[in-house]
Formats: structure tokens, sequence, C-alpha cells
């Protein structure tokens, strides 16, 4: 599948290129992505190259990962705010087509809303019928990443539980949380979660 551009008002998902590695290789040496992502740490523009030059053109070429830079609005070439990206679950529960999107967001773009614009996007396309389809888009955090719940809660996906041991943070096996979106749910925060710790 060809890489192709989702916008709002709010913002515009163009995918990565060989013009965005500096920057991602900056952002991502940010305390808080090599905390609470997967991105090698400490981060290297050698691996930013990888990401964008292997990763994401292979995820695309292949149908089974679609990533997308978070950018200004009108802006297919502008600077990379955050990361967006849908990847497909294989093996999943009888013939239910499953995903489950990801993200990070630059230090220098939190807290303006981009990045549950950009998931609203992302989840849209992907559990729509003339999207991707799915009948279930997961997302995953680390325990304690408030901030990346806080984004799922507001684009209505429902928490599921706590899977023990199931990550690895930092080489250390972790707790995860678990929540899901289905195409029929609505868009919106509508269920409690977990209450966020004082000192957070």
């Amino acid at each position: 599948m060809p890489p192709f551009v989702l916008h709002s008002p709010e913002v515009l998902l163009s995918v990565p290129t060989s013009a965005d590695i500096d920057r991602i290789a900056a952002v991502c040496t940010d305390p808080a992505i090599a905390e609470w992502t997967t991105v090698p740490s400490p981060y290297t523009r050698a691996d930013a190259e990888t990401f964008v030059t292997g990763m994401v053109v292979d995820g695309w070429a292949r149908e089974t990962m679609f990533t997308w830079a978070v950018r200004a609005p009108g802006q297919p070439d502008g600077t990379v705010l955050g990361m967006m990206a849908i990847g497909l679950i294989p093996g999943g529960p009888g013939d239910a087509h499953a995903g489950e999107i990801g993200f990070w967001t630059a230090p220098d773009a939190r807290g303006r809303g981009l990045t549950t614009a950009a998931g609203r996007l992302a989840a849209d396309w992907a559990l729509d019928p003339s999207g991707l389809a799915l009948e279930r888009l997961q997302w995953r955090g680390f325990e304690g990443n408030w901030a990346s719940r806080r984004v799922a809660w507001k684009l209505g996906f429902r928490y599921e539980g706590l899977l023990r041991r199931h990550g690895v943070r930092n080489g250390t096996v972790c707790d995860d949380w678990i929540a899901s979106l289905l195409p029929e749910d609505p868009r919106e925060a509508s269920e409690p979660w977990p209450q966020e710790a004082a000192t957070s």
C-alpha cells in the first residue's frame, strides 16, 4: 500500500522521510520517550535512519504497520511533532482482524491535543470499513504511563485490565495496561479507568 496523508483541522499525518531523520533522532533522546516507549535507548541517528528507511518503508510495503509523522495542519513536510502508528496483530482470535495503536509526542508539542487529534484520525481509518476494517483496535501501555493512558481514554478506548509481566521496560519485565476500541464504540471518554496516582 502506498503511504497516504490523513488530516483534520487540528493536525496532519504524513509518512516520515529522510528529511525527518535528524529531528526524530533528537526527539527520541527525550527521557520520557526513553522511559515509556520501546524505542532503543540511548537513541542514535542510526536508529532514526533504520526506523525511517527500514521499518516505516517495510511496514507500508507489507501492509503490516502504517506509520505517520504528526505535523501541523496543512504542512505535509513540516516539523515532526510526534509519531502515530497502526500495526496489525497476526494470529488474532477467530477471524477477527485486529490491530494496535502506538504513538509518541515530541516534548515541544505536548499539552496541545495533537496526539489525541492524530490518534482519532488513525483509529477512525483503522476501524472504518473503507479503511483497514479492523474488528478491534487495542492500546497497550506500561503500567504508570498516565500520559498515554489519557490519550487512549479520550479516544474512547475501554480499559480491559492489567497484563501481568507482559511488557519489557528498559530491559526489565513489567506489567502492561490494555484497552480496546471496537467499530461500534463511541469515540469519546465513556468509562472509568484506574485513577491516576496523586504523585503523578
